[in-house]
C-alpha cells in the first residue's frame, strides 16, 4: 500500500476524475486510516474497524471509477457488485456472501499473477530450451554399437553433434531476434477440463471448483496442437510458471490482502432500498432481507470460500446509488448504522 496522505490521494484522483471533492476526501481518508491500522501494534488492529462510504449521485458522475481509482492506489483486491443481483437466503439465485468469493478470487488472481512477473525472468532459459526442442527435436538415441565400432562411424557421430550444435545455436539467435515468431512447430497442450461445477447449498446456488478427472484419480488428457512459435512460447511460459508458483503461498497471502485492504463496491444499493410508505407485502419484503442479508457481511463476519475461512471484519465496504426514488433514510435503520 502507498504510504500517500490524503492531500496526495486526492491529488492523483484530480487526474482521472473531475469535481467530486467531498466524495474524493472521503475515500482518500479511508484509504490513509488503513494504512494507519498496518503502523499499529497487533494488539490495537483489530480495534480500528474501516468507515465504510455510502456514494450519492446519478449515472455518470465518477463513483465507480472513484473505487476503483482508489483499489488501485493502494493495490488492493477490488471487486464492482450490483446490490440489486443478490436474493434472500432462501430465495433461488446468489446469495451475499458470494460478493466475499469474488474478491477473493480476484485477490487470489492478483497475488497469482505478481508472483509469475517475478518469476518470468527466470524461466526465461527453459522456455527457451524448450523451443529449441521444438524447432529441432532431439535424435532418437540408437542401439549401442559394439566396442569394434571403427573409426569413420565415430567422426560421423562427432559431425553430426558438431553439426546440429551450430544449428542449434542459429536457431537460438534467429530465435530471440523473433525471426521464427510465425513458424509452426507441434505442441502438446493440456485438455481443458470441466473445473466448475453448480451445487445446491443452504447458502443456495454456488460454484465450487473440483477438478472432476483429478478427482477421480484420472490422468490429465493431453493433445498435439500446431501453434506458432510466438503462441508456443506463451503457452510454455505459462506451463513453466505454473509448476513454480507456490499456491500455498499465493493463497495465504490473498486471504491477508482480502482481510486487510480487500474493498468491495456496491453498487446500485438504492434499488434494495424500500420507500418508507410501502407496504410489507411483495418485492418490498425481498428487499428488507437482503439488506439484512448484507447487514453481517458489513459488520463483520467469517465467509467460507474454496480457499479457507474469510474474516470481512476490516474489508471496505463503498456503496453506491442514484437515490431518485427513494433516500438513504429508507435503508433499514442497521445496515445504516454501518
Amino acid at each position: 500500500m502507498k504510504q500517500l496522505i490524503p492531500a496526495e490521494i486526492v491529488r492523483e484522483m484530480d487526474a482521472y476524475i473531475i469535481g467530486q471533492e467531498a466524495a474524493k476526501r472521503a475515500v482518500a481518508i479511508a484509504m490513509r486510516n488503513r494504512w494507519r491500522r498496518q503502523q499499529v501494534t497487533s494488539e490495537l488492529k483489530d480495534e480500528i474497524y474501516p468507515n465504510n462510504i455510502i456514494l450519492i449521485g446519478p449515472t455518470g458522475v465518477g463513483k465507480t471509477e472513484l473505487a476503483r481509482r482508489l483499489a488501485n492506489l493502494a493495490g488492493a483486491p477490488f471487486i464492482k457488485v450490483e446490490a440489486s443481483k443478490y436474493t434472500e437466503v432462501g430465495y433461488v439465485g446468489r446469495d451475499v456472501e458470494s460478493m466475499i468469493r469474488d474478491l477473493m478470487d480476484t485477490a487470489v488472481g492478483k497475488v497469482k499473477g505478481e508472483q509469475r512477473e517475478l518469476l518470468k525472468d527466470s524461466v526465461a532459459a527453459t522456455v527457451e530450451e524448450r523451443l529449441l526442442d521444438l524447432l529441432q527435436p532431439p535424435t532418437r538415441s540408437r542401439r549401442r554399437r559394439s566396442a569394434s565400432e571403427d573409426d569413420r562411424t565415430r567422426r560421423a557421430k562427432r559431425t553430426e553433434q558438431t553439426r546440429r550444435r551450430r544449428q542449434r545455436d542459429l536457431l537460438r539467435q534467429q530465435l530471440r531476434e523473433g525471426l521464427l515468431d510465425g513458424q509452426m512447430v507441434e505442441l502438446e497442450l493440456p485438455e481443458e477440463p470441466m473445473q466448475m461445477m453448480q451445487i445446491f447449498s443452504s447458502q443456495g446456488m454456488e460454484e465450487m471448483g473440483i477438478n472432476l478427472p483429478e478427482a477421480m484419480g484420472g490422468d490429465k488428457r493431453v493433445r498435439r496442437r500446431t501453434v506458432t512459435v510466438a503462441e508456443a512460447r506463451n503457452h510454455v511460459t505459462e506451463e513453466e510458471m505454473d509448476q513454480l508458483v507456490d499456491m500455498d503461498r499465493v493463497v495465504r497471502e490473498a486471504v491477508r490482502r482480502t482481510e486487510t485492504a480487500g474493498i468491495v463496491f456496491l453498487d446500485e444499493i438504492d434499488k434494495i432500498a424500500a420507500p418508507a410508505e410501502s407496504s410489507e407485502a411483495g418485492p418490498d419484503v425481498s428487499r428488507s432481507g437482503v439488506q439484512r442479508d448484507i447487514l453481517p457481511v458489513v459488520e463483520g463476519t467469517t465467509v467460507t470460500t474454496k480457499y479457507g475461512m474469510v474474516r470481512t471484519d476490516h474489508i471496505l465496504f463503498i456503496a453506491a446509488g442514484a437515490f431518485s426514488a427513494v433516500k438513504p433514510s429508507d435503508l433499514i435503520p442497521e445496515l445504516q448504522g454501518r
